[in-house]
């Protein structure tokens, strides 16, 4: 491999302070005397000098071109050219059909920023300045969009995350929303999990669920009442970004650290069949990303919270309620509607004023103080949550509303009412006719108030075997499989799984003992024998 230019340049200038003179160095290397002599002058080589630019075809073009991208600086962000619109324009309006897009697309990336500069805008790039922040002073809140497959069905959902910016310490949590009741839950989770409040501020954006004015002047917020509250209750001192993505750049930490947390653990997309189940996944991945280095920097991030984590503000022991109260009244379909969505109650409780407490993931129905329903909330609007439960009362009356009804329906698609209830119910109706039939699976379906619900299903199983189509014979039935399923001691051996028998059976083995002798057919055999060795009647004349 020939040597560069620099090692010719001092290989020369070694040879000549050793005595070798300018012509044998010429000889030896195999160079001319203007290079001898410039290795002579500097040890480095001048710069090769650069050609004049070629004519190129733009040449022509680049008068009209440079105007529009003039004009383009008062026009509005989102109605500028683009590298395509120009070249269709140089089409249409020049007939430039000598020119490839790739030409144009090139001319316009380097001149755009250059037309800026000269018209005293500033280049198009926005300078950032590296900011050091103290251990406990600082954090960062933000939102963004998650795709999970969800039950089967793809949805969005809503990845809150707490970032500290001294260590980069991340909490993160999935909500079905975004809304005011996911945000608050969010920090009360971050906050448990840090075991602290930063002293300092908290950064956020402008998210409706904190902000419910922007002010045309500073940083100047109106805020919600509710997180007025909130922040009075942690003692956090609220910091609020520039609208915009100028806003999205003052807290550029929980911005990467949601990207990254995307790429790393929702790719590819996972399948959860609950919201529960997911947030278990984020925790552990949240545990496991704690063993990282952030860039170049020589500790983890555990390592760095175990240093900022003494400098957090404690967080307070009294509970702050997080959830949205509605006072609402029962339809006469036995529903109350929260957002737009219709959520099941007690038929009982039709007519009645109930207090719903809207929480991030789910809905709780009370009545006074008592609990009477509990459901997932909706992600999707306009929809309806029903619970079979709630109607068995109204359906003991009317049994010809249960083959058609919603709930019934949400119950088969939530796994609730089996194939083996189908079955069952189907036997029963030949039996005893459908009116009948269906209040039979009603009362077997009330079973479930106080008993498990695997439970009554092995009944309902155990029940169809022998042919038992009586809710007592499932009930009973249902009670065996409870009690074998109750755990034993270490040194008894297991007890061996009892037959399947009938109701009857069952009642008859319960009575007890007979201890009286049989009866005799003594008597009667003596009875026999007399009427044999007895003399016939004459006959009559």
């Amino acid at each position: 491999m020939p040597p560069s230019k620099v090692e010719l340049y001092a290989a020369i200038r070694r040879d000549i302070r050793a005595g070798l003179s300018i012509r044998e160095a010429q000889r030896k290397h195999q160079v001319g005397f203007r290079t001898v002599k410039r290795a002579l002058d500097s040890a480095w080589p001048e710069p090769r000098k650069k050609l004049p630019p070629r004519q190129t075809r733009l040449d022509v073009y680049k008068p009209f071109i440079d105007e529009i991208l003039r004009q383009d600086l008062d026009a509005p962000r989102k109605q500028r050219h683009t590298a395509k619109r120009i070249f269709n324009r140089l089409l249409d309006e020049h007939q430039a059909t000598d020119l490839s897009y790739g030409i144009v697309r090139h001319y316009v990336a380097q001149r755009r920023d250059q037309i800026r500069i000269q018209a005293g805008r500033g280049p198009s790039a926005e300078a950032f300045v590296s900011q050091t922040h103290r251990p406990g002073a600082e954090a960062e809140v933000d939102f963004g969009d998650v795709t999970v497959r969800l039950n089967g069905e793809q949805v969005v959902l809503f990845l809150f995350s707490f970032r500290l910016s001294y260590s980069g310490k991340a909490v993160h949590r999935v909500f079905a929303s975004g809304g005011q009741e996911a945000f608050f839950e969010g920090h009360v989770h971050a906050l448990s999990v840090l075991g602290g409040v930063p002293f300092s501020k908290v950064r956020y954006d402008n998210l409706k669920a904190a902000v419910a004015q922007v002010l045309g002047f500073a940083r100047q917020r109106v805020e919600t009442e509710r997180w007025t509250a909130f922040r009075s209750h942690y003692g956090i001192e609220s910091f609020y970004c520039r609208p915009g993505i100028q806003g999205a750049h003052e807290k550029g930490g929980v911005e990467g650290d949601i990207g990254w947390f995307r790429r790393n653990h929702f790719v590819p997309v996972p399948e959860v069949d609950s919201l529960a189940e997911l947030n278990a996944l984020v925790e552990q991945w949240d545990i496991a990303d704690g063993s990282r280095r952030i860039g170049t920097r020589p500790r983890t991030i555990d390592e760095h919270f175990a240093a900022e984590q003494p400098h957090l503000k404690p967080v307070p022991e009294e509970p702050f309620e997080t959830g949205r109260v509605f006072s609402l009244r029962v339809d006469r379909y036995a529903q109350i509607t929260v957002r737009t969505n219709r959520y099941s109650v007690p038929v009982r409780l039709i007519g009645r004023q109930v207090r719903a407490v809207l929480h991030a993931s789910e809905l709780v129905v009370y009545e006074g103080r008592t609990e009477v329903a509990r459901h997932e909330r909706l992600i999707a609007k306009a929809g309806s949550r029903l619970v079979l439960d709630h109607y068995l009362e109204v359906l003991l009356r009317k049994p010809g509303a249960l083959p058609g009804s919603t709930a019934l329906e949400q119950a088969r698609a939530a796994g609730k009412f089996t194939p083996i209830h189908d079955a069952w119910w189907e036997a029963v109706r030949k039996a005893h006719g459908d009116a009948e039939g269906t209040r039979a699976l009603i009362q077997v379906l009330l079973l479930s108030r106080h008993m498990a619900h695997e439970h009554v299903v092995a009944g309902i199983a155990a029940a169809l075997r022998v042919g038992a189509l009586t809710c007592d014979a499932v009930a009973l039935e249902a009670r065996k499989a409870a009690e074998s399923e109750e755990p034993t001691a270490p040194s008894a051996p297991a007890p061996e799984p009892s037959p399947v028998v009938s109701l009857t059976e069952r009642r008859l083995a319960q009575l007890p003992p007979d201890n009286r002798p049989l009866p005799s057919v003594a008597a009667y055999d003596e009875l026999l024998r007399r009427r044999t060795s007895g003399t016939s009647r004459p006959a009559d004349d």
